[in-house]
This record gives structure tokens, sequence and C-alpha cells, in this order.
């Protein structure tokens, strides 16, 4: 994902949303182009993009779920609601991660992934992060150097 040290918790989030969208948008290029011979790239790609949305979910609930939590109290339903949208994920990441090659059955799966992601996505955006930024308790600058030291720890996890 993105790095650059100068953006506050939703811009740095926000970054992350359209780096995977456009994951999202590269993968449907394979799949239509010549699927057969673009099922080791769809592959990698595919757990490009469940490395990255793994990342992306832990960060959001490690340290942005409980501030907004703390700060906005009347957030707590729509917490809870993004919660619930990361296991959803969660499970079709797993699905995904199991599969052993790239097929059409990968590609349906990727395809609900990102339609899933498309919704959540949405929702942070016109929710979650309008929240974010008129909360007075919220420090999002403090809050994005705390997401980004947290996310690059757990890329070089996945890279070892």
């Amino acid at each position: 994902m993105p790095q650059t040290t100068d953006k506050d918790a939703c811009e740095l989030l926000d970054a992350d949303h359209l780096a995977v969208k456009h994951l999202f948008v590269e993968y449907a290029r394979l799949a239509m182009a010549t699927p057969s011979g673009s099922a080791a790239e769809r592959k990698a790609l595919a757990t490009k993009i469940c490395n990255e949305l793994t990342v992306h979910a832990q960060i959001e609930e490690e340290i942005f779920y409980p501030a907004l939590r703390g700060a906005v109290p009347d957030a707590a339903d729509v917490v809870d609601e993004g919660l619930q949208e990361h296991q959803d994920a969660k499970d079709l990441i797993a699905r995904i991660r199991g599969m052993g090659q790239a097929d059409d059955a990968m590609d349906k799966l990727v395809s609900e992934l990102a339609r899933s992601i498309e919704h959540h996505v949405k929702e942070e955006r016109d929710e979650l992060f309008p929240k974010a930024k008129a909360a007075p308790r919220m420090d999002l600058a403090g809050l994005g150097a705390q997401l980004r030291d947290r996310q690059q720890e757990l890329q070089a996890g996945l890279r070892a």
C-alpha cells in the first residue's frame, strides 16, 4: 500500500482503499483477458489483495476503531458494522487463500470480495471518516503515524 509520512488517519486509510481498488481492477482485467494464460498472475494478485486487506483490517481494528469508539460514542453502531464487514471479508479471504489456483471459482470470490470492500469503503467515507474528522478528541495526525508504523510492521512480517 502507499507509504507517505504526512497523511492523517483518514487519508492513510483512504489511500489504502484506493490502492486495493486498483488491485481489484487489475485482477478483473486479467480475468477477462486470457483466463487460462493469466492464472499464475491472478493467483499472485489475489494473494496480494488478501495480504493488503488483512493488514488494513488489522490496523483499523487495533488502532482506528478503538480511537473512534472512545472519541465518538455515537459511532459505536457504525464501528460494530465495520467489524462485521471485516469478518465477512476475512471469511472470503480465507476461502480465496484456500484455493490452489486461479480459476472461475476464484474469479467469482475475488469479485464478491471487491463488491464487499466497495460497500465497506463507501460506509467508511460517508459515515466513519466524517465522524472522526468532526471529533475534537481525535488526533488524526497522531493516529495516522500509529497506523503507518503498525502497517509497516505487519507488512514486514508478511515478507519475512
